[in-house]
């Protein structure tokens, strides 16, 4: 073997070096052991975290795409390792979080014989991503490689396959590693900004909606600056309060599920809509309901994807260019006086410091209350996950997250996200407090994941709702077929109990006052923490009780 000489998987793990890569979360395979070696190569250059769920491992990874704006890394086994992990792959599609997952596949040779968990992951994934390729040859390992980072973070951010066939991996070869490729963005038509300007002179409602996951920290900065320099209102979309502080006076609220009816009912009157690096999609627009599809609403909307501009809703005008660069021309803008919209922002914060008001409960834990208790408790750079379901919205209509805390949340409605996310963001951002938010379903899909945070030392707290259901599919089932109850009751454990094994710190609330001193020992702590929030199943959402939709559902029958 001649100097220089190195085996594909040590070629892999230089190559991911090369591009940065900080860490990688993974479930081990026998179909990349060769990669396996590779990382041992090169020691302390990536932290390699090893995970007990490759959805959990590639949740992880998305969470660390959110919180830096770079792929996320993950690696899997070929076949049910590729299966498991392709939940967190739909939801990097769906949130525009950059990622990069890496697949062992079979030796090439045994290619369409139906081997040992042999799949075509071309064919399984192509849907789910912007790009999926296999790497035969070694020769094309920096190649292909570095050109999947660079699919990760172009235009609209997503996730990227790459499967390893297994020869490849054992090869031998002297290559050069490529290093990241260096794109100037793309800017703002400047006559497009002077028309965005015009068109916020002559409104008289205006309003901002913020989303995406592609805003640097100095992007977000000039992004408020341009909205507080003309005092526009603004909501945010579905699970994407990291772009705006809700303690803002500007901030109307979120528009997504479970949205505030009356931030809804005034949505629908505004008469220029600023969608700014959001999609139009299915929650932001409340099932394409909430402006006319035609454009009767002047909309302007301004995302890094072309493609997505108009793709439902005709816009006044698109912009597309990288978010960051139109957040700092927005804010070179002269500002546009506002004044005359005050009593349209009155409005919309009035809308929205009532929504705050404490929900009377059934049961003697009001989450209304305890989540509102909740805001004071986090340190002023806490992270915030959450999962999919109704008990989510006590978080985000209780909760307000300040300027740099951050929001990490699945907005295609994944189960089973806040746990790995919140171990991903503690590894990924060490220091920060990390809070997840789940239901007592999520929970138990990858609730096993803590062993990972005891395992590389971090520590977050995990607020488990425990109602006995999955709360979601019971609202929907009272509302279609009320009081039939079928499939939606949970048997759960307890939770304390759980945690404790593991030799983390563990409470059981069931009353409003036990949840400030439960937190703060949890907090106080320094380990793994979960605490259980039992509350009285009755209370269906945040807005309504089973009893509320039933007689709903009776109503509408006659």
């Amino acid at each position: 073997m001649a100097d220089g000489m190195r085996q594909g998987g040590r070629i892999i793990a230089d190559a991911l070096a090369a591009q940065g890569v900080s860490h990688v979360f993974s479930v081990p395979g026998e179909s990349f052991l060769p990669v396996l070696d590779g990382f041992h190569a090169i020691g302390n250059r990536i932290r390699l975290v090893t995970c007990r769920f490759e959805a959990g491992a590639v949740n992880m990874a998305e969470a660390h795409g959110k919180l830096t704006g770079r792929p996320g890394v993950a690696f899997v086994t070929r076949g049910p390792g590729a299966c498991h992990g392709s939940i967190g792959v739909h939801i990097a599609r769906q949130d525009s979080t950059p990622l990069v997952l890496f697949v062992g596949q079979i030796p090439h040779e045994e290619t369409d014989r139906e081997s040992f968990q042999e799949v075509d992951y071309r064919r399984m994934f192509s849907p789910l991503v912007k790009w999926v390729t296999q790497i035969d040859d070694i020769r094309r390992i920096p190649e292909q490689i570095a050109h999947a980072f660079d699919v990760a973070v172009s235009g609209r951010p997503g996730p990227v396959v790459v499967a390893l066939s297994e020869e490849m991996q054992q090869q031998f070869a002297e290559l050069r590693d490529l290093p990241p490729q260096r794109i100037a963005p793309a800017q703002p038509d400047p006559a497009a900004m002077a028309e965005l300007r015009e068109r916020l002179s002559r409104a008289e409602r205006p309003l901002a909606i913020l989303g995406g996951s592609s805003w640097s920290e100095d992007g977000r900065a000039a992004l408020h600056r341009f909205l507080r320099a003309s005092g526009i209102p603004v909501a945010v979309a579905f699970r994407r309060q990291s772009c705006f502080p809700g303690t803002d006076p500007l901030y109307a609220g979120d528009l997504g599920v479970g949205a505030d009816p009356a931030l809804v009912r005034l949505a629908k009157q505004a008469d220029l809509v600023l969608a700014l690096g959001t999609r139009l999609g299915e929650p932001v627009s409340q099932g394409y309901t909430l402006f006319d599809l035609g454009g009767a609403t002047p909309i302007v909307h301004v995302y890094p994807d072309r493609a997505e501009i108009g793709r439902v809703h005709r816009v006044a005008l698109g912009i597309p260019c990288d978010l960051d660069a139109f957040a700092h021309a927005a804010a070179a803008l002269p500002p546009v006086d506002g004044a005359r919209w005050a009593e349209w922002r009155r409005q919309l914060r009035a809308a929205r410091e009532a929504g705050l008001a404490p929900v009377p409960q059934a049961g003697e834990l009001n989450l209304s209350q305890a989540m509102r208790e909740l805001e004071s408790l986090l340190p002023e750079d806490a992270i915030l996950t959450t999962d999919a379901g109704n008990f989510a919205t006590w978080v985000t209509r209780f909760t307000h997250l300040k300027d740099r805390q951050r929001f990490l949340g699945p907005t295609c409605g994944a189960m089973g996200y806040a746990v790995p996310a919140a171990i991903g963001a503690a590894i990924t951002c060490p220091g920060r407090m990390v809070v997840a938010c789940v239901g007592d379903g999520g929970f138990l899909m990858t609730g096993q994941e803590i062993a990972t945070a005891f395992h590389e030392g971090v520590a977050p707290i995990v607020l488990v709702f425990d109602n006995g259901m999955y709360g979601t599919i019971r609202m929907y089932q009272e509302r279609a077929y009320p009081g039939r109850v079928s499939g939606t009751r949970l048997t759960n454990p307890d939770f304390k109990a759980f945690i404790e094994a593991f030799g983390g710190h563990g409470e059981t609330v069931t009353r409003t006052a036990e949840f400030a001193p439960a937190f703060r020992r949890a907090a106080a702590s320094g380990r793994p923490a979960v605490i259980a929030l039992r509350y009285a199943p009755e209370q269906i959402t945040s807005r309504a009780t089973i009893a509320d939709l039933n007689a709903q559902a009776t109503a509408a029958a006659r």
